[in-house]
């Protein structure tokens, strides 16, 4: 019987991952307690955190105190596009008079993150494939400054750029132009999965280039999306708690080479004890 249940266990249970939290999850409630809400998500036992640029002030001080390692940083898409009017028009939080994508760089390595991340390009960006061509350049070589300063550069999808527009698909085209030696990937399972792609399939395909993982369940019978504004806020579940095979994402994560897991649920009406419920599912499955 123990034999049996060895070889069922399986492969990611080889290697014992940490498990992140990305702090969007719980945005609001930290503005308000953030000792408090960083201490809550220490003992439930998550290690690793990764966070927005705008909140590194106020978070940096707390942060060794409840033993949670900043390990990756998100920064705002007009740092690195110039477009601020898109970013205005999308209804994005402003970003402080001055800073530059040069200061993102700085935050990133002076507090101790590996990584950082591009996360999002606002509507009125989401163009044909010559804009994502020459997105790809621009990615490029901030991931060469950034590797320059001892940081890994990594780029986080969303289910838009998997919508098939004239020519094919952008992240096709963002794929075939980024510089794999450069430039990482940080996959969303869940958004991969809305735009109707199955994301363990995904994950293998891109093995070698996946650094770093989101994870997030979905509610059962969620149809196809390539809008992120049009998706419920219900849509966004706990891990296990949904219709996303989140063990084979695991598995497939695991055998393409990610490093690092975060949880993420973008809506929770309580987003502690939805941590806490994903937490308990992935120790449950042996991750």
């Amino acid at each position: 019987m123990r034999v049996a249940a060895l070889v069922s266990v399986p492969a990611f249970c080889e290697q014992r991952h940490m498990a992140g939290v990305q702090l969007y999850t719980v945005r609001d409630i930290l503005q308000k307690r953030p000792l408090e809400t960083l201490q809550a998500i220490a003992d439930i036992g998550y290690r690793e955190a990764e966070m927005l640029r705008s909140q590194v002030a106020l978070l940096a001080p707390y942060l060794k105190r409840v033993n949670l390692r900043p390990i990756s940083l998100h920064f705002e898409t007009p740092l690195l596009t110039g477009n601020w009017k898109a970013w205005k028009d999308a209804d994005m939080p402003p970003v402080e008079p001055g800073v530059t994508l040069d200061d993102a760089i700085a935050t990133a390595r002076d507090h101790g993150f590996r990584y950082i991340v591009f996360n999002y390009l606002s509507p009125e960006e989401r163009l044909g494939l010559d804009f994502y061509r020459a997105l790809a350049d621009k990615l490029n070589a901030t991931a060469q400054k950034c590797r320059s300063v001892g940081l890994r550069f990594c780029y986080h999808n969303h289910d838009f750029e998997f919508q098939p527009k004239p020519g094919g698909r952008p992240i096709d085209t963002l794929l075939a132009n980024l510089d794999k030696n450069l430039v990482g990937l940080e996959v969303d399972t869940f958004w991969v999965s809305m735009a109707g792609v199955d994301a363990a399939a995904f994950l293998r395909q891109h093995a070698g280039q996946v650094e770093l993982v989101h994870l997030k369940d979905r509610a059962p019978g969620t149809p196809v999306h390539y809008d992120i504004a049009t998706v419920p806020n219900d849509t966004f579940r706990e891990l296990g708690n949904g219709d996303l095979p989140i063990r084979q994402i695991l598995l497939a994560a695991s055998q393409a080479g990610a490093k690092h897991y975060f949880v993420e649920q973008d809506f929770s009406r309580n987003p502690i004890q939805s941590l806490r419920q994903s937490y308990t599912y992935l120790r449950k499955i042996g991750f």
